[in-house]
């Protein structure tokens, strides 16, 4: 029995091994979201900007390809992700919206789903992460670049 299991455990850990060199080796040149200029500032702490104010809070903002959503992932940490969608990015009709549970981005054309922490892929057919962008935060700017 114990052979048995050491196998099993062994078999899945080669496996999980190999799907993340495969996702690791992606080439981000090759990426099927096009690469554009970004280059915004947010005032998290403007009324204006009241749902990312809290952590775990979100809010859709201009700018990117299809437009950015913002995730507060702690009090000094946020994410900037790329809405357009990495299995149809040619499709703007397919852009990821935040769904009910606030974690999880989807698009409606092809079903994909990714995670709103980093934009990783949680539901093909999508194969491709999304877009991320660099943000960094003072406490009171919040800059979002490529």
């Amino acid at each position: 029995m114990k052979p048995l299991l050491s196998l099993i455990i062994t078999f899945s850990f080669l496996l999980m091994c190999c799907h993340k060199k495969q996702n690791g080796s992606q080439n981000q040149a090759n990426n099927p979201v096009p690469n554009v200029p970004v280059d915004i500032t947010i005032y998290p702490n403007d009324p204006l900007n009241f749902k990312i104010q809290g952590i775990g809070g979100w809010q859709y903002f201009n700018g990117g390809i299809n437009g950015i959503v913002v995730y507060r992932k702690s009090q000094q940490e946020f994410v900037a992700i790329e809405r357009t969608s990495s299995y149809y990015p040619d499709n703007a009709a397919a852009k990821a919206k935040v769904q009910s549970d606030s974690f999880t981005l989807r698009d409606t054309v092809s079903n994909s789903k990714w995670q709103i922490i980093d934009g990783t892929v949680t539901n093909g057919p999508a194969e491709w992460p999304l877009r991320v962008y660099s943000t960094n935060y003072d406490g009171n700017v919040l800059r979002i670049r490529n």
